[in-house]
């Protein structure tokens, strides 16, 4: 099917493959398009990605989850559809922001090289500036390395989100109309992929009485805003699958919506609140994920204090790791109204604060993103261990608040301690706290870089941890795969 314009596929110099859907949206344009990148990539091909959104929005990064699902970081800080995060996991390659071409960013450029007088006073139109303005955009990002040798690709898989159908596509649909014949047919080739019902794999199980390999389950609550859904959490469930498999172990996820953790839910609807606790008092491990606003960190709050207390596994990421610094200043410390000024404004133990660099006056690229280094501080530290015994690690951020380094030696004079910061010394990155099985914080988001092979190592330490392997695997020097010592 891919070839079916193509006379000999290895003499093309370039080849584009274009992704469309019909039917519904959601239909799964972009497994298909990152397992074509991949097939064609395991051919000894350089392969690139693009991601067409139609919106009319810049990127994500204003989102709300329940909207399109979690904003996916990239190394430049783009904030971008979570189709680019398949593809950064299934064909191992690093993109940009121009990766996930928007029709905002059409319009924004074309618009402003009317302004700048780039079209001689002619009459700007959707057909030919805004459909040429899309072909050179695909042209050109077509051509920048992705992969760590700097080679430029030899393919590039475009996805076209929504459906064929949909009024804000058309100009899409035109501009590769006339793009198959600027590249020639036989560098081009449309896979459009719609809606045919299939029996589930769940029928050959039980049909063929199938054994499952994976004998031995782990199970993870997930505790966050967003859980209703679950694509809100993509890269995060990911790195928990990558982190499984890499164990042997089935994964169960418990989503549990933090503010049914919360007292008030008690007096409100009681069954979700003992629902909530009670899957939060049987999973193997707790993760609190990052997010944005006041609903429901008091119950992230009380998830994290029983994890503390009980000597559960954790992992706090961004929003998590800032909550977990909250509730040791709270019931370790004794300062009862510890906060984030992002809640509290007025707090008198101010632990997390707003970053200096932060414009209050505007929403969308405004915080802290993208590829950050972070130095280990501590040659003992757990999580360094886990990333091989690294001076640094590399990862990625989004965030607009950041723990008061001012106060962190009240926190490291009671075991909390702040083993990863960055290169200024000023931001506090990594936590871990002493006696216990897994208490860990990072402020970056650590799954936007995991991969099925190479699992995240925070979320890798957790599983273990959850899994009871976690002190085995660090006494054999973090070398072995876990499963030959399961």
């Amino acid at each position: 099917m891919l070839l079916m314009y193509s006379r000999n596929f290895y003499e093309l110099h370039f080849y584009y493959i274009l992704v469309t859907g019909g039917v519904i949206s959601g239909i799964g344009k972009g497994i298909i398009a990152s397992s074509v990148g991949t097939i064609l990539k395991s051919c000894g091909l350089h392969v690139t990605a693009i991601k067409i959104d139609p919106y009319i929005n810049i990127d994500a990064g204003t989102f709300s989850p329940y909207e399109h699902g979690e904003v996916f970081v990239l190394d430049d800080g783009g904030e971008v559809d979570l189709d680019l995060g398949n593809y950064e996991r299934f064909l191992d390659i690093r993109l940009t922001r121009d990766n996930n071409l928007t029709t905002g960013k059409i319009y924004q450029s074309v618009i402003n090289k009317e302004r700048n007088g780039d079209y001689l006073g002619k009459t700007v139109q959707v057909v030919p500036h805004i459909t040429d303005a899309i072909q050179e955009w695909v042209m050109r990002q077509a051509k920048v390395s992705v992969d760590d040798d700097g080679i430029e690709p030899e393919v590039c898989v475009i996805e076209l989100g929504g459906t064929v159908g949909d009024i804000e596509s058309m100009p899409f649909i035109e501009a590769f109309r006339q793009f198959q014949f600027k590249v020639k047919r036989e560098n081009f080739c449309n896979i459009h992929v719609s809606l045919v019902p299939q029996v589930g794999n769940n029928h050959f199980y039980y049909r063929f009485v199938l054994s499952d390999r994976l004998l031995e389950q782990t199970s993870i609550a997930l505790v966050g805003k967003y859980t209703k859904l679950s694509d809100s959490y993509a890269s995060v469930i990911k790195a928990l699958e990558h982190s499984a498999l890499a164990i042997n172990y089935k994964l169960e996820v418990k989503y549990i919506d933090s503010a049914d953790l919360e007292p008030a839910a008690l007096q409100e609807e009681p069954v979700k609140y003992h629902e909530a606790w009670q899957k939060l008092c049987s999973a193997d491990g707790v993760l609190v994920p990052g997010g944005f606003g006041v609903r429901g960190t008091e119950g992230k709050i009380q998830a994290i204090n029983w994890a503390r207390k009980r000597k559960k596994p954790f992992l706090g990421v961004c929003l998590g790791m800032q909550l977990a610094v909250c509730e040791f200043a709270r019931n370790v410390l004794g300062w009862e109204d510890a906060n984030s000024t992002e809640f509290d404004p007025e707090t008198k133990h101010p632990v997390v604060i707003e970053m200096p660099e932060h414009n209050p006056g505007q929403m969308g690229g405004t915080m802290r993103l993208g590829k950050r280094r972070t130095l280990f501080k501590s040659t003992s530290s757990v999580l360094r261990k886990l990333y091989g015994d690294a001076e640094y690690v590399d990862e990625r951020h989004r965030h607009r608040f950041e723990v008061n380094p001012e106060l962190k030696h009240h926190f490291e004079d009671r075991g909390f301690r702040f083993v990863g910061q960055d290169l200024e010394g000023e931001r506090m990155e990594i936590i871990e706290l002493q006696d216990h099985t897994y208490f860990v914080g990072v402020q970056y988001h650590p799954e936007f870089t995991s991969r099925p092979i190479k699992p995240s190592p925070p979320y890798f330490g957790l599983l273990l941890a959850a899994s009871g392997k976690l002190q085995n695997y660090l006494q054999k020097g973090c070398r072995l795969s876990p499963r030959y010592f399961a």
